[in-house]
């Protein structure tokens, strides 16, 4: 792992070996801007001001206007309205216990955006008003003061992890919580979920590009394990490393956390979907696709409970970013840090109204961080953003600058621009 990465320069790694030739080559067609690769890391379950709200130092509620450095964002305030105090959110904090985050907790305890329920709910707890270990994070901080940190970015939807990364691949509304499993999808009679299996219907942006001889590919880990296991008549055993030891999530894959996977055109495909392992062989025999979606085992995934570590997924995390910011890819790479949704953790900032595009309500911030040669240096915007705006920001740099194809948030919600130096990315991405 590489605390705080500058690009081309990481104490692990870089010291030890000269970094390979940048390759700037296009993966399929050449895309609107300078970036030719995106890649998306999506970990779980924590709110900005988990993250981030010690790291902030502007009031709580000031709003501030700047964009330079911790000074421009809002720091969490001191207690939450109830008046507790948060809790260090360490190693043992995180994996001891899992707040609720069901769309109806989350929506009691934001209580119509007056943020003052998290610890009075019927589903409430003073645990829930959390903040990470500053020892345990500061590699994100590090990587917020040399990119871009995004203040303003919210879950799209009120809830839990599989309805949310719905919002990667179709920019709308499918389902809540974690109601429905991917029919079909290898792997769903391993675990414990009482998920209604659905296979879902309408293109996603996989299918847009893939129409355009574009490549996206979601690296999952424990892919293989699961693959193989199937494959054998069984199911896969927990590795080692993952502290709980259960035989399903989070130490084995979990093909609902795969938004997908719930489509025909892309379930198990591939050509869409593969083992975490193939990153990096990928990284290193210049095949790299265009856009890739990467994701953690559940263990180290920093999802809460289940004894697992904070210190895991930041290391996994920070990790994937070394990886490919000392790759040949270095020059070429856009590299976004974001979370799939708030775990029911408190965050001060109230949501946006609900999406005039589905009438779904937002749920809490959530952290995101532009990372590489393309993101601003030490900014941080405060563009309402989420996770179909990634949608959009890969609809205009790969379809020809034409968004809102799939007519659902990607036509209404603000792009990822405020987050890029159009001196680097060739073009002024919109906001």
């Amino acid at each position: 792992m590489c605390a705080g990465v500058t690009l081309g320069a990481c104490s692990s790694s870089s010291s030890t070996k000269p970094l390979p030739p940048e390759d700037t080559s296009c993966a399929g067609p050449c895309p609107a801007s300078n970036i030719k690769h995106l890649v998306i890391i999506v970990q779980e379950n924590h709110t900005f001001d988990n993250h981030f709200g010690a790291y902030c130092k502007a009031p709580a509620g000031s709003s501030p206007a700047c964009n330079l450095g911790p000074a421009c964002c809002e720091a969490a305030p001191a207690t939450d309205p109830s008046g507790a105090a948060p809790v260090v959110l360490d190693d043992d904090e995180m994996g001891g216990h899992g707040p609720d985050n069901s769309r109806a907790c989350e929506d009691a305890e934001a209580n119509g955006g007056k943020m003052d329920a998290y610890v009075t709910a019927s589903c409430g707890s003073a645990r829930n008003v959390a903040a990470a270990s500053p020892a345990i994070v500061a590699p994100y901080w590090k990587l917020a003061d040399q990119g871009a940190l995004a203040d303003r970015y919210f879950q799209p939807l009120s809830g839990a992890s599989a309805a949310n990364d719905m919002y990667f691949a179709r920019a709308t509304y499918a389902f809540d919580d974690n109601s429905v499993g991917p029919k079909g999808a290898l792997g769903l009679s391993c675990g414990i979920s009482s998920a209604t299996p659905r296979e879902l219907s309408g293109k996603t942006i996989a299918d847009l590009l893939r129409e355009r001889g574009v490549d996206l590919v979601t690296y999952a880990g424990g892919y293989k394990a699961m693959v193989d296991a199937v494959a054998a008549g069984t199911c896969p055993t927990a590795p080692e490393a993952c502290g709980s030891k259960f035989a399903f999530y989070p130490c084995n894959y979990e093909p609902a956390d795969y938004p997908f996977q719930y489509f025909a055109s892309t379930r198990d495909n591939a050509s869409a979907i593969r083992d975490l392992s193939a990153l990096d062989a990928e990284l290193g025999a210049g095949t790299l696709p265009a856009v890739a979606f990467v994701r953690a085992p559940g263990f180290e995934s920093e999802h809460p409970g289940l004894r697992n570590k904070l210190s895991d997924g930041v290391n996994f995390a920070t990790g994937v970013v070394d990886r490919v910011m000392t790759s040949r890819y270095r020059a070429s790479t856009l590299v976004l840090l974001t979370y799939d949704e708030g775990g029911g953790y408190f965050d001060h900032v109230a949501p946006p109204p609900p999406s005039a595009a589905d009438g779904k309500p937002y749920g809490t911030r959530v952290p995101t961080i532009a990372i590489g040669p393309f993101a601003r240096k030490g900014f941080v915007s405060h563009v309402v953003m989420e996770h179909s705006s990634i949608v959009k920001l890969i609809e205009y740099n790969w379809l020809d600058q034409k968004t809102g194809q799939l007519g659902a948030r990607d036509a209404i919600v603000n792009n990822l621009g405020s987050l890029l130096d159009p001196a680097k990315t060739g073009v002024a991405i919109p906001e």
